[in-house]
């Protein structure tokens, strides 16, 4: 004869005596195992809205594992183990199998684990007011009968398995978020910036329109494509809408879609699994899946691979992604703001740019507007610059403007827009000494509006000649090598790798067949 109390007592000390459950559920193996017939012991919970079951501890006698086998039930087996779980009122459930393979339910669990289908099984599960849907099951690989003592010292565990269980599905949360915490962290540590929410110059003057469509679109999760030159401050009007929209708690991620080698552009962006490529030795969560309830800025998207389009429009069309080795979909809610200072339409009649991609981020989009045409803005912009770079170069006293210095800087057309502005006000600081700023260096080539058009309308299509006939130049310097310390990346300052994506993208030849050739 068993003393129930004893068995209770024994039991619960041992499944509840740890927060490490594969060791607890062991150590409660190897006590019932005296008692009832085990060779096996799992366990699981059940999602009732998807069918899908999660193997979650296993133990034999060998020991115990933490375990993570998702399996979906049937639709027959799903209203099956439904009618169950209503029928079950007060007292647990017990479903016993003298043979796992001709019992609907419990051979679920058991169909991918590789248990012999003539094994015998019991499983037990807690009652509806725990709220939680899952069990116990015990397995004996000799087909052993459970007889009704059997079931009734197993029954006696169920509220113990059930605290256990729950508590062990807490832990495990609590570990998934304080992991998230820590990455996180790291990352947003590396990626934060000085000017992260400074205030937008010119949103009463030159960006007054441009600031009116950004209060319009803030508050909806449109996804939002921003176009100007580059140095415009595409970047600082994507920090806005975040800043004034409902996800203003939620990250800012920021990805330069031209900076990312061809070969990073998946793993960086959709993250991917331990073991997923070679030097893969940790799952890594990509940009979007950090985005995840905030906003993701895509600058430069003019330099996405084919591949990460067809990736970045399920995103929009779906709301999830699937990280580089990964079987299951990650549900995603994020907001996507584009960036790119290149002709799309061009790009698009090029077949460089998916057309339905396009149309999806240019659901919103906004003009920037460059300095040139809202000159009001130069001398707020200047003082702001002014101060700002003061502060970071530690000057005791804020240098002044020299007579005539705004004149100047307003009569200048600014090829380089804002960025140019920031950096001109910042190299006058350095050779000022203390004395007035001046600006004798952008004297020479001052604002002409007839000429500044022409110039405007020739720079959409002439930048990328410029750059393809740049880089031909290097090759030809070098003999067409690209790598290695006579190589033309070494000429341009680049990564090889860098300027190769960019040599595919722009059509121009390379390699030894090229070299030959010539």
């Amino acid at each position: 004869m068993i003393d129930e109390k004893d068995f209770f007592r024994e039991a619960t000390l041992r499944i509840c005596g740890s927060l490490e459950m594969e060791k607890a559920l062991w150590d409660c193996f190897m006590y019932i195992r005296q008692y009832i017939p085990a060779d096996f012991i799992l366990m699981a919970t059940y999602d009732t809205n998807t069918g899908v079951g999660e193997c979650i501890v296993e133990a034999d006698v060998n020991g115990g594992r933490i375990v993570s086998h998702k399996i979906s039930a049937p639709k027959d087996r799903q209203k099956a183990l439904m009618e169950i779980i209503n029928s079950i009122k007060d007292k647990p459930a017990i479903l016993v199998a003298d043979r796992i393979s001709e019992h609907p339910i419990v051979t679920i669990p058991f169909s991918q684990a590789g248990i012999k289908p003539d094994s015998s099984a019991m499983a037990i599960g807690p009652k509806p007011a725990w709220n939680m849907r899952g069990g116990i099951t015990v397995v004996n690989y000799a087909g052993e009968k459970y007889t009704e003592d059997h079931q009734r010292l197993f029954a006696l565990l169920n509220e113990p398995f059930a605290i256990a269980c729950v508590n062990h599905l807490r832990y495990r949360e609590v570990l998934r978020l304080k992991d998230l915490l820590a990455d996180d962290n790291r990352y947003l540590q590396d990626e934060l910036r000085y000017q992260t929410g400074e205030e937008i110059i010119g949103s009463n003057f030159g960006l007054r329109q441009v600031m009116e469509m950004v209060r319009q679109v803030a508050p909806l999760p449109s996804s939002v494509l921003l176009m100007g030159e580059t140095g415009t401050g595409k970047e600082v009007i994507a920090n806005a809408i975040h800043n004034l929209s409902p996800r203003r708690n939620g990250p800012f991620i920021k990805v330069n879609c031209g900076a990312i080698p061809e070969t990073l552009m998946d793993s960086e962006l959709f993250g991917h699994e331990k073991g997923a490529f070679t030097g893969a030795l940790f799952q890594k969560r990509g940009r979007f899946e950090r985005a995840d309830g905030g906003t993701i800025f895509l600058d430069e998207i003019g330099e996405l691979t084919p591949g990460a389009q067809v990736r970045l429009l399920r995103v929009l069309q779906e709301h999830e992604i699937e990280r580089v080795g990964g079987a299951d979909p990650i549900a995603l809610d994020i907001r996507v703001i584009a960036a790119t200072h290149r002709n799309m339409e061009v790009m698009l009649n090029e077949g460089r740019f998916r057309k339905d991609l396009y149309f999806r981020l240019k659901v919103f989009p906004v003009v920037i507007p460059p300095l040139r045409q809202r000159q009001a803005d130069i001398p707020a912009l200047v003082q702001h610059f002014i101060f700002k770079k003061s502060r970071e170069m530690g000057f005791a006293n804020i240098p002044v403007l020299a007579s005539g210095s705004v004149e100047k800087l307003m009569q200048y057309h600014w090829p380089g827009n804002v960025r140019e502005l920031q950096n001109t006000i910042e190299r006058a600081l350095i050779l000022s000494n203390g004395k007035p700023l001046v600006f004798d260096e952008i004297g020479a080539v001052l604002f002409k509006p007839s000429a500044v058009s022409h110039q405007i309308e020739a720079s959409s299509f002439d930048y990328e000649e410029a750059m393809i006939s740049h880089i031909r130049r290097a090759l030809n310097a070098t003999n067409g090598r690209v790598g290695g310390e006579k190589g033309a990346a070494k000429l341009l300052n680049m990564n090889p790798s860098t300027l190769r994506t960019k040599m595919r993208k722009m059509g121009i030849p390379f390699g030894r067949k090229n070299r030959s050739e010539k």
